[in-house]
């Protein structure tokens, strides 16, 4: 019967270790970013791990008047894969915390 005890400070230990590790993670996601590019790089996104556009840059070759379309497109095709590069790297962060396990906290992130 003692035995469980022990085990069970074990695992609130372990739980503890966790919290810190993944505050410890919420505030350094500002400073982890990715970047993509769309346009044969023409457009470049960078992202910071709290899913925020820190820079967009624009070659002035994709500014063409008679076509803003493609340039709005190419803007939208970086940010969105930098997004999607940005998740990506929070979820491999988290799961080096977890272990693995599927904590799927809405609002934690």
């Amino acid at each position: 019967m003692f035995g469980n005890m022990g085990n069970m400070q074990k695992m609130l230990k372990q739980v503890q270790k966790m919290q810190q590790d993944m505050a410890k993670l919420q505030e350094g996601l500002n400073e982890k970013t990715v970047e993509a590019t769309s346009g044969g790089g023409m457009v470049k996104a960078v992202v910071n791990g709290k899913q925020e556009l820190v820079s967009l840059t624009i070659n002035p070759q994709a500014v063409d008047p008679e076509d803003v379309e493609m340039l709005a497109d190419m803007i939208t095709a970086a940010v969105n894969e930098a997004l999607r590069k940005s998740k990506d790297m929070v979820a491999e962060e988290m799961n080096k915390i977890t272990g693995g396990l599927n904590l799927n906290l809405p609002g934690l992130f």
